[in-house]
């Protein structure tokens, strides 16, 4: 059985830890969290569980999650979330996934939690991740959003069971939280020499409506996943037309 380091990274999640934990209980054989500025109980909580403790100021998803995973005793990772937990099903694939790996990483469906119910087709499930890998032979990209575990060799396996995603966050606070992704993913495309015109900016939204409500089935998902696909669809245009604005000032400040 190899051992297994739970890796999270934290900022003001107590309402949502204890649950995370829990489902991961006698899974791992050791719990680390690399927080970035908590002051509402989380590293009270994280204690109680015996978790080990580092902070550092937050760099992005991707480098945070690089900067926590080096802190891990074990070479067998599973990065979860505070928002998330593992279903029985998911916790006992891993087991016997760790009993004879057969693969450098692991993926498995993440089932989101959207007004008041998980839904089941769209964007939202099979929400594939991979959070479960060998270090030594995969490790979380660098980008500071949307952030991927990149496989180095040994290949990708798929597990049974899901991993639920359980924010409890109310629409407006998932509004901001999109509205500021947007702003990294933006600044990202731009320090890659990359733009946006209106092309771009109208085709986006529409062809990832067109993909998630009615190719893959998110009408089956009611008003719940009609509201979760526009949203995103509706945020696909922000992060372009932020793009669009960044050049427009960046080119102004040149002429």
């Amino acid at each position: 059985m190899q051992k297994l380091s739970l890796v999270l990274i934290t900022r003001n999640a107590a309402g949502q830890l204890a649950a995370c934990l829990d489902s991961a209980r006698g899974l791992a054989d050791e719990i680390v969290l690399l927080d970035s500025g908590s002051d509402d109980g989380t590293l009270a909580l994280a204690e109680r569980y015996g978790a080990r403790i580092a902070s550092q100021p937050f760099l992005g998803f991707g480098p945070q999650k690089r900067a926590a995973v080096a802190l891990a005793q074990y070479d067998w990772v599973l990065c979860l979330d505070a928002d998330e937990r593992l279903t029985p099903e998911l916790a006992a694939s891993i087991r016997a996934a760790l009993a004879d790996p057969q693969h450098a990483a692991y993926r498995f469906a993440r089932r989101n939690r959207f007004f008041g119910r998980y839904l089941g087709h769209g964007e939202a499930y099979p929400d594939w991740c991979l959070r479960l890998f060998d270090r030594r032979r995969a490790g979380w990209s660098a980008d500071a959003v949307h952030e991927k575990v990149e496989v180095r060799e040994g290949g990708t396996g798929s597990l049974a069971g899901d991993l639920l995603h359980d924010s409890a966050e109310s629409l407006a606070s998932y509004l901001t939280k999109q509205n500021r992704y947007t702003d990294l993913q933006a600044e990202a495309l731009f320090a890659a020499g990359r733009r946006a015109g209106i092309g771009k900016m109208a085709l986006s939204p529409l062809t990832r409506f067109i993909r998630f409500y009615f190719v893959r089935r998110g009408f089956l998902d009611g008003a719940g996943g009609f509201a979760h696909i526009l949203i995103g669809s509706f945020f696909a245009f922000v992060k372009y037309a932020k793009l669009a604005e960044r050049w427009q000032r960046h080119d102004s400040e040149r002429t």
